[in-house]
């Protein structure tokens, strides 16, 4: 066995993943499954129609802590944080001072355990009282999110990373089905809100959110008890175990950003067309606008006065052809204009759908481009995304 291969980390449930037949691989320094025996299209289309069970405990969880902790995340990025309600959860985005794209995230406002009764929420190490932010962070990015959180903001509020906790994803339709069934009351909750639960005297934070564009759930629980919750959503009769491949084909049909992929410390916020993500009282005019690293460049992109030189796009390909990151786009005249960043065979749609970059002049939807494929032109058209309707739970 390589060195490479020692050296991966492993989720509370990789016993459980093995025991499955899982193809195991490594990803963001964990081993991983990719996919069980059914196989990735078997995968997709159960989560799709019923409910599919994701491990994303690779992703990191931590917890800000302390009176000015809301004011402290929000200084780091162009998003309202001061104003999201308690157990409310929002898109998050830490910017480099140039503007670009640390990490993507989430957050939910825990609020003020003091001033809450009858829910104990999770602790974490050296935790001190006070109003609490917990946030999800990208796998691969936590140890430097952390790192950067805690120099910039350490000295205004705690940073405490969880990694004792496991995460899991229930996504799909029949999803509130299977897991009221163990947690009732986790019925009650709307698209991007949050509350505590327990299960078997072992606290859980739940949140009504997911990467699928499917309605579905995230819970957060102690790994020491992650498994045997795991093998209790798997005895429901919706629930199959779905890996990493069907999660990438979900999350692309939905037009979700993979970071590494579709944004990184190279893309602006606007470029990648999050402009959704940023709240009117941070731009230009708002009451709380600009003060986070890089605003003379976002705001500047956001109001057009030096506008992004790139566009995030999604495409459909005319042809039934693959279409992978990183292929060359061209316009009709064969000029170079941008390249794919994301792509595959939509299992949904029987298409190919990708993701890019190109030029603002081609970003239009309904635009004719070229993917080349192999030295071969690939017809595409600039589409709305998501490309697969989402069905979030809004109540």
């Amino acid at each position: 066995m390589s060195a490479a291969h020692t050296e991966l980390q492993k989720t509370p449930l990789h016993d459980l993943h093995v025991e499955l037949g899982a193809r195991m691989v490594p990803f963001a320094g964990y081993s991983m499954p990719v996919q069980y025996p059914a196989g990735l299209m078997a995968e997709h289309k159960h989560t799709r129609e019923a409910a599919g069970l994701f491990d994303v405990s690779h992703m990191g969880q931590l917890k800000l802590v302390g009176a000015d902790a809301a004011a402290a995340l929000e200084s780091l990025m162009p998003v309202d944080v001061i104003g999201l309600g308690v157990d409310k959860q929002r898109y998050g985005l830490l910017l480099t001072d140039e503007g670009t794209i640390i990490d993507d995230l989430m957050f939910v406002n825990w609020g003020d355990p003091a001033q809450t009764t009858g829910e104990s929420r999770p602790r974490a190490a050296g935790e001190r009282e006070g109003p609490q932010l917990f946030l999800i962070v990208n796998g691969a990015c936590k140890a430097g999110d952390i790192a950067h959180l805690q120099a910039r903001i350490g000295d205004r509020c705690q940073v405490l990373p969880m990694p004792e906790r496991g995460l899991l994803a229930l996504q799909g339709p029949k999803a509130v089905d299977a897991l009221k069934r163990l947690v009732p009351g986790v019925e009650k909750l709307v698209f991007m809100t949050g509350g505590a639960f327990a299960w078997n005297g072992t606290d859980l934070y739940i949140t009504r959110s997911g990467y699928t564009g499917e309605d579905g759930f995230e819970i957060s629980i102690h790994g020491s008890q992650a498994e045997a919750f795991a093998r209790a959503l798997l005895a429901q009769p919706e629930v199959a175990p779905i890996g990493l491949g069907a999660r990438n084909s979900l999350r692309l049909e939905a037009g979700l950003c993979l970071y590494g992929n579709d944004i990184d410390t190279t893309t602006t916020p606007v470029e990648a067309a999050l402009n959704w993500a940023m709240q009117k009282v941070r731009r230009t005019g708002g009451e709380r606008a600009g003060g986070f690293p890089g605003a003379d460049v976002v705001l500047a992109q956001l109001d057009g006065s030096q506008p992004a030189t790139r566009k995030r796009v999604a495409l459909i390909a005319k042809e039934r052809v693959p279409v992978r990151e990183p292929a060359p786009l061209e316009n009709m005249d064969g000029q170079t204009i941008g390249q794919v960043t994301s792509g595959l065979i939509s299992p949904t749609l029987n298409q190919a759908i990708a993701m890019g970059y190109v030029q603002p002049d081609c970003a239009a939807v309904g635009t004719e481009l070229f993917a080349m494929v192999r030295g071969k032109p690939v017809p595409m058209v600039v589409s709305p995304t998501p490309f697969v309707p989402t069905r979030y739970y809004r109540g």
